[in-house]
């Protein structure tokens, strides 16, 4: 069985995420530099987290540590364009959560300017070992798996 997700395409995505880029964003190049891009990503899933989650995941008891990340560029942003971030799961697991994500500028035909592979393991805020996935978190999250 073949998945109908397509990663460069922002209608694949379950859920999204809308930014403006900042004037500080540009690097010396005129383009939004590539760190930035995580930033966008991170701010996505928690705002997104939060918002669907009804709870300041702050809050919690356990917190959603990045265990892993990986980016492809694909093409440049630049101030001020707005930006749609994807999101949608690869896997739900006991402990963690594996986003797929991709960042997209706004327009008529969104364009696909990266994505993104970031997984959160959920930890003990004071031990730091890890815990099941909070079950407001592990609620919202479940139909945004994808595959």
């Amino acid at each position: 069985m073949t998945s109908a997700f397509d990663a460069h395409e922002l209608s694949s995505y379950r859920a999204t995420w809308s930014l403006d880029t900042r004037w500080e964003d540009n690097d010396h190049y005129g383009h939004v530099n590539n760190v930035k891009y995580y930033s966008y990503f991170d701010t996505a899933v928690n705002g997104w987290l939060m918002e669907a989650t009804g709870v300041d995941t702050r809050d919690l008891s356990a917190i959603g540590v990045v265990a892993e990340s990986a980016c492809s560029f694909l093409s440049s942003v630049s101030f001020p364009d707005k930006v749609t971030v994807g999101i949608a799961l690869e896997r739900l697991g006991r402990s963690s959560i594996t986003y797929s994500l991709a960042l997209f500028v706004d327009g008529d035909s969104p364009v696909c300017a990266a994505t993104c592979r970031f997984v959160h393991v959920y930890v003990d805020g004071q031990s730091r070992r890890p815990v099941p996935v909070p079950a407001e978190i592990a609620a919202v999250a479940a139909p945004l798996v994808v595959g």
